[in-house]
């Protein structure tokens, strides 16, 4: 164990108070960061699997992708135009005499240049996430998922780079965010006999 470890692990456990910004577009009730990594990462382990990714790189991936946000905050598509943010510097800082350091900004490198397989799956994940959420607000209400639908289309449908990503960045579009407890297997049967 390293010396910054246990600093490390606190700040960590900050990710869970640092909004994204998607909240200006939508509302108060959109998931925080720790919440999209954790989905995005289950997102990025399906993808993983059925695109012959190696898992553990593809977790570990997915796991250092926007952490650097406990120190920059988020920023969407056109705040991102306007902010000039050190991602990189804020890593380097937060991993500096870790016991994850060389191996975690190595990962990072390799996420940023898009030029492997479990890259391209933990970049489809990072995105596919936000259709996840989109689709779960229309659900809540919200009267806007149609224009972000057509938006999203074009800039994120047609630019996934896996074949599961795009098949499932599909099917989350034709299928009800209520379907996984009104069509899954039940835990208790009506009137069954073992």
């Amino acid at each position: 164990m390293k010396s910054r470890d246990t600093e490390f692990l606190y700040e960590i456990g900050t990710l869970r108070f640092i909004d994204r910004t998607w909240r200006q577009f939508l509302n108060k009730d959109f998931a925080n960061l720790a919440e999209h990594m954790l989905r995005m990462t289950w997102i990025a382990m399906i993808i993983a699997k059925n695109e012959g990714a190696d898992m553990e790189k593809v977790i570990k991936m997915a796991l250092v992708h926007d952490i650097a946000e406990s120190r920059t905050g988020d920023v969407h598509y056109l705040s991102n135009k306007y902010v000039d943010r050190h991602e990189d510097r804020a890593l380097r800082d937060m991993l500096k005499d870790t016991s994850l350091e060389e191996e975690f900004l190595e990962l990072m490198d390799e996420y940023e240049k898009r030029d492997s397989l479990e890259s391209h799956v933990v970049k489809d994940a990072d995105n596919i996430d936000v259709d996840f959420e989109l689709m779960e607000q229309k659900t809540r209400g919200y009267g806007g998922a149609g224009f972000w639908k057509e938006d999203r289309s074009e800039r994120i449908g047609k630019n996934l780079f896996t074949e599961t990503g795009k098949k499932l960045w599909k099917e989350l579009h034709d299928t009800n965010p209520h379907s996984w407890h009104k069509n899954g297997p039940h835990i208790f049967k009506e009137n069954t006999e073992e």
